[in-house]
């Protein structure tokens, strides 16, 4: 019983790390080395895939982070990540999208990826550390793009400094004591096993449906995060998710807030085939948001921006332009 205890710990940590690494991408640098684009007329095009990982300190953490379209100016657009993720799990399709017309940030929390310190185990934490990261940038005011458990530490933020944020899009996220949030670690654990033991990337089960058309959809995301080859970022660890597992598991037990306070213009989005954090919640948060709109994408799961990305991005730029 020991041993076999011993292997299931052992397949859970290597699934968790396929969470936040591409299948493919095993073999490319995950040092966090923080890089600068070449000084030269002849430097490429920066986009998510080679713009440098850089980091800044602040509250006694090294928050590693990647910055484009800062050429653009106006309200910075934050984003926050979801459950195992790092850096590289962004969709270079939106990020290269937003950052056309917008100033966007994306930063690994702490004790994740190439960032210091000990991992958060709560919501209330997180924010905590985001409004740290985005005052020490400088940001006065910001735009949250929060994806799943990201969406949850938006929720959080805005309701903690009101007044540091201006919109926010919501996506595959639910409230607090949302329905199925408590349960997450199941289904993600099931699925992580699932992929490992059926050599598929876990994300394939997680963030995709089973159709042919969501199948084929999980490919091309897998493939285009696979896009940076240089200076990915490491990779999550076991502590650091299971430490998240504790912070989803708490968040959807906790006692449903009020969300009527939030007076920002919300963009929620999802499929219409969520496992991860049933799409009923996103329903429910753009009824109590009092300035919600609600976007569902057909034959899509708990991804369905990634799957949409090209329908999704132009509706989140006229939503931040507005």
């Amino acid at each position: 019983m020991r041993h076999s205890s011993k292997a299931a710990a052992l397949a859970l940590a290597l699934a968790a790390s396929a969470l936040s690494q591409p299948a493919g991408a095993a073999d490319a640098p995950a040092d966090g080395t923080r890089t600068r684009a070449p000084s030269t007329d002849l430097a490429p095009r920066v986009t998510w895939a080679n713009v440098p990982t850089q980091s800044i300190s602040a509250g006694g953490i090294d928050f590693a982070y990647r910055e484009m379209g800062t050429q653009n100016g106006g309200t910075p657009v934050v984003f926050l990540v979801h459950l195992a993720a790092v850096l590289d799990n962004w969709d270079p399709r939106i990020m290269d999208g937003i950052a056309a017309r917008h100033h966007v940030i994306a930063f690994d929390n702490r004790g994740v990826g190439a960032s210091s310190g000990s991992p958060s185990s709560a919501m209330e934490e997180m924010a905590d550390d985001a409004i740290t990261f985005i005052k020490a940038k400088g940001f006065g005011q910001v735009d949250l793009f929060g994806f799943s458990m990201g969406g949850m530490i938006a929720q959080e933020i805005v309701l903690k400094e009101p007044q540091l944020v201006r919109r926010m899009i919501l996506a595959g996220t639910g409230p607090a004591g949302g329905e199925g949030i408590s349960t997450v670690a199941r289904v993600a654990n099931y699925d992580l096993l699932r992929g490992l033991f059926t050599g598929q990337d876990p994300k394939q089960f997680l963030f995709f449906t089973r159709t042919l058309g969501g199948i084929e959809s999980g490919k091309a995301f897998l493939q285009r995060l696979k896009e940076r080859t240089d200076h990915r970022d490491k990779d999550i660890t076991i502590t650091a998710y299971m430490a998240q597992l504790r912070a989803l598991a708490a968040w959807g037990k906790k006692a449903p807030v009020d969300l009527s306070v939030v007076e920002q213009p919300v963009l929620v989005a999802n499929g219409d085939d969520d496992r991860m954090v049933p799409t009923s919640n996103s329903h429910d948060l753009a009824r109590r948001l009092p300035h919600g709109t609600l976007v569902i994408y057909p034959d899509a799961g708990h991804g369905g921006i990634f799957q949409f990305h090209a329908e999704f991005v132009p509706t989140a730029l006229a939503f931040l332009a507005r």
